[in-house]
């Protein structure tokens, strides 16, 4: 292999490792995000776990690109019913949780 083929093999390779770690950062602090969501509408989180949903490119506030990262969580607010909820991040940036609260009413929250 030449030495332009490793230099682009090593690029490559910390670019993916980059994104890996920033989508780490991204999913824990979504985790924090809904587990306070649901203690805040009296609700448990269930599985302890968010999924991403959907990813992709937008702008922040500055202009600048950015992911825009949609992520699902369950809950449950009587412990029988599994709900869905939802979080927005654009970037490290939490735009919009969205979780429904016992009283049948959805709660948009931003962080």
């Amino acid at each position: 292999m030449s030495n332009l083929g490793i230099l682009f093999a090593l690029i490559t390779l910390t670019i993916l490792v980059w994104f890996w770690a920033d989508s780490m950062r991204a999913r824990e602090r979504a985790l924090r995000v809904c587990a306070k969501a649901c203690k805040g509408v009296n609700a448990q989180l269930l599985d302890q776990t968010v999924a991403l949903r959907r990813i992709r490119i937008a702008r922040d506030h500055n202009g600048r690109a950015a992911w825009l990262r949609t992520y699902r969580f369950e809950y449950s607010i009587d412990g029988a019913q599994r709900l869905r909820g939802s979080v927005i991040m654009r970037g490290h940036i939490v735009e919009t949780v969205a979780i429904q609260s016992s009283d049948g009413g959805t709660h948009f929250e931003q962080d």
